[in-house]
């Protein structure tokens, strides 16, 4: 993780280039949410996948997305969000 993230903080989803499993769904990519829960440190699943130890365990964030930032030709109430649980090494800090 590049930096402490916080609840209520604005982060934004990595594109990060890798040709391995991963965890973090492509349609969040480049999107931005807030954070709204630490859920505490668990083992990488992505290293897991390739039959590694999956440490050092990551932190796991809750983050918030409004439905029409994902999506946009999503035509419900303008407050629906999604919310998706993301490791640490996939956020950065929205400024």
């Amino acid at each position: 993780m590049k930096q402490n993230i916080k609840l209520g903080q604005m982060v934004i989803i990595s594109k990060i280039d890798t040709p391995s499993h991963i965890r973090t769904p492509s349609y969040l990519f480049g999107k931005s949410g807030v954070v709204v829960a630490a859920l505490g440190s668990f083992r990488n699943p992505e290293r897991m996948a390739y039959g590694g130890d999956g440490l050092p365990k990551l932190l796991l964030y809750r983050v918030s997305f409004r439905q029409t930032d994902l999506w946009p030709d999503y035509d419900g109430p303008l407050h629906d969000t999604a919310v998706v649980e993301i490791y640490e090494t996939w956020l950065e800090a929205a400024f």
